[in-house]
């Protein structure tokens, strides 16, 4: 359904260095009725696919741990982010996006994967939609080491942990990661590791 308040989108190619940065012009219609000229920045990477990986025999998440350049630079003093396995889908759809990048970080195939929702994660400047997933994983699915793909310079390190110190994380400071925040509390709200 087309916005009747948006009219005359100009774009302005900023960057296309690593993914696409816009300036974006464009007339909004106000509550009032009256027309207002407005500039934004638009940043596209694509859409990305999330998944948080359970065991409920043990109580467990699989979680991974990377360095993050801009996180560094805006206050985290190591630059290392606790996150749940993620990434951009590429030409895959989120369900085969997601099943390829467990395996690169993680080391685990796994086949069935339960789609929760959709989400923009900072739609006031990044295009972004995530497709959110869990899935069950158990030691019988591991086929190697993970640690990420070696031609995108990923260095990735495998954590398993019990999912109430995974969700303590949360209150400590040491999990700041939305996208695993949100799949961390829909384990809980859901009472997925629950008896």
């Amino acid at each position: 359904m087309k916005n009747n308040r948006v009219k005359n989108i100009k774009r302005e190619l900023l960057s296309d260095n690593w993914y696409r940065l816009e300036k974006v012009t464009f007339e909004y219609q106000q509550q009032n009725g009256e027309w207002q000229t407005q500039s934004r920045e638009s940043y596209d990477r694509g859409n990305g696919a999330v998944i948080l990986l359970y065991n409920k025999a043990k109580k467990t998440v699989i979680l991974v741990k990377q360095f993050r350049m801009p996180s560094y630079l805006n206050g985290n003093a190591d630059g290392f982010l606790i996150e749940a396995c993620a990434g951009l889908l590429d030409k895959d759809n989120p369900e085969d996006c997601i099943r390829k990048e467990v395996e690169e970080e993680t080391g685990y195939r796994i086949d069935k994967v339960n789609k929760l929702f959709e989400a923009y994660m900072s739609p006031g400047s990044v295009t972004e939609i995530l497709h959110y997933f869990i899935a069950e994983y158990s030691q019988d699915m591991k086929v190697s080491s993970g640690g990420g793909a070696k031609d995108e310079q990923e260095n990735i390190e495998v954590l398993e942990l019990p999912f109430t110190n995974a969700y303590e994380m949360i209150t400590t400071g040491e999990i700041k990661d939305a996208k695993t925040i949100m799949l961390l509390q829909y384990l809980k709200l859901n009472k997925i590791l629950e008896p």
